[in-house]
C-alpha cells in the first residue's frame, strides 16, 4: 500500500524534477531568444508567432531530450537533502528495508516513463516538425525543394533512380526504371521526364523499353507510359532526420514498408525506433543510479554528489549519442546503439546498489 512516506517521496522527486525541468528549459529559452533575435525582428514576428509557433513545440522537444539528465540531478539532489538531514537513516532505522525504501522512487520513475513513451512516440515528432518547418523559414534555410541522383529499391527487384526530382511540381528528369530477377537485369525503362500524379501514379514521358530475354532484347519506345510505383514523392527527400519527425506509427509502418522492398539503409530509423524505448526505460536506471550514489550521508553535503552526477549523466548522454553515429554509419546495429547505453549504466548501478544496501 502507498503510505505517507511514500506519497512525500513521490512529491519531493516530482517535484524536483519539474523544478528542474521549468529552471533549465527557461535559461536554455533565454539563450535560444538571444541567438534568434535578430532574425524574428527581420522577419517582423509578433511575440505570439514566436511562442505558439516556436517555442510551445521547442520546451517539449528539449525536455525530452534532457530528461536522463533532470532526473538523475533530481533524485541527486533531494535525496542528497534528505540523507544530510538524517532522514534516510531514520527511515531505514525504522525497520523499512532498503529495497522497501526504493518503492516510492520506482512508482515516480514509472509515471516518468509513461511520460516518456508518450512525448517521444507521439508529442515530439510533430513538434520536430514545427521546429524544422520554423526555423527553415525564419532562420536557417536547410531544406530543398529539389533532389539529385535519388536511387532506390521501391520494391524487391526493382531499381528506380531519377537524376533530379522538384517537389513543387512533382517532375523529375532523365528517370529509369530497372527490373532483376536475382542477379540478372530483366528489363528498363528510361524516360526524359517522370511526373507523379496522385495515389502512386506516375507518368513516364519520351520513354524507351528494353526487355531481355536471354541473348534477346526487345525495344519499345513511345511518349508516355503510365505506371502504378509504391513510391510517393515525400519520400524521395527522406533523411536520417526524418525519422525525428514521425509518431510511433508512422515510423513502424515506414520501416516495414521499407523492409517490404528489401531496402537496407534504414538504420536511423531503426536507431530511433529503439531510442523511443530506451530513453524512457532510462528513467528507471538513472534513478537507482541516482539513490544509490546519495542516499548515503557524507560529510560536505550535497556538491560531491551533485557534481558527480552531472559528469555521470553528461558521459550517458554523450556515450549515446556517440553509438548512435556507430549505428548510422554501420558499425554497430541499432538495438546495440540505443541500449548499450543503459545496459553499461544499469551494471553501474546494480554494483551501488549491492554496496548500499550493506
Amino acid at each position: 500500500m502507498i503510505k505517507t512516506l511514500d506519497l512525500y517521496i513521490i512529491k519531493k522527486f516530482l517535484g524536483t524534477f519539474f523544478f528542474s525541468i521549468v529552471l533549465i528549459l527557461s535559461i536554455a529559452i533565454v539563450f535560444d531568444l538571444t541567438e534568434k533575435m535578430d532574425d524574428f525582428f527581420e522577419d517582423q514576428l509578433t511575440a505570439k508567432e514566436i511562442i505558439m509557433d516556436y517555442y510551445i513545440h521547442f520546451i517539449p522537444y528539449y525536455a525530452n531530450m534532457f530528461s536522463s539528465l533532470f532526473i538523475f540531478i533530481s533524485v541527486i539532489f533531494f535525496t542528497s537533502k534528505m540523507a544530510g538531514n538524517s532522514e534516510v537513516i531514520a527511515i531505514l532505522a525504522s525497520g523499512v528495508s532498503y529495497q522497501r525504501f526504493l518503492l516510492p522512487y520506482f512508482i515516480s520513475a514509472t509515471l516518468l516513463f509513461l511520460m516518456g513513451v508518450w512525448l517521444s512516440g507521439y508529442v515530439i515528432p510533430p513538434a520536430s516538425q514545427h521546429l524544422l518547418t520554423f526555423t527553415d523559414k525564419h532562420c536557417i534555410r536547410f531544406t530543398s525543394e529539389n533532389v539529385r541522383n535519388v536511387q532506390m529499391e521501391i520494391e524487391p527487384g526493382t531499381i528506380l533512380y531519377i537524376e533530379s526530382f522538384q517537389n513543387r511540381t512533382k517532375m523529375g528528369y532523365r528517370a529509369s526504371l530497372e527490373h532483376f530477377d536475382g542477379k540478372v537485369l530483366t528489363g528498363r525503362i528510361t524516360a526524359d521526364r517522370i511526373r507523379y500524379d496522385s495515389l502512386n501514379y506516375w507518368h513516364m514521358e519520351n520513354y524507351i523499353r528494353r526487355d531481355f530475354d536471354g541473348m534477346r532484347e526487345t525495344l519499345t519506345r513511345g511518349e508516355r507510359l503510365d505506371t502504378i510505383l509504391p513510391i510517393e514523392p515525400r519520400e524521395l527527400f527522406m533523411t536520417a532526420e526524418s525519422a525525428q519527425m514521425m509518431t510511433n506509427p508512422e515510423l513502424r509502418a515506414y520501416m516495414e514498408r521499407q523492409e517490404a522492398r528489401g531496402a537496407g539503409n534504414i538504420q536511423a530509423f531503426e536507431t530511433e525506433w529503439h531510442k523511443r524505448w530506451a530513453g524512457p526505460i532510462g528513467a528507471f536506471i538513472m534513478t537507482l543510479l541516482g539513490v544509490t550514489m546519495s542516499s548515503k550521508k557524507v560529510r560536505g553535503g550535497m556538491g560531491k554528489n551533485l557534481g558527480i552526477g552531472i559528469v555521470l549523466t553528461a558521459l550517458y548522454i554523450l556515450f549515446s549519442t556517440v553509438s548512435t553515429t556507430f549505428s548510422v554509419t554501420g558499425v554497430m546495429s541499432p538495438f546495440m546503439a540505443a541500449w548499450l547505453p543503459n545496459f553499461v549504466f544499469l551494471i553501474i548501478g546494480v554494483v551501488l546498489y549491492f554496496r548500499v544496501r550493506r
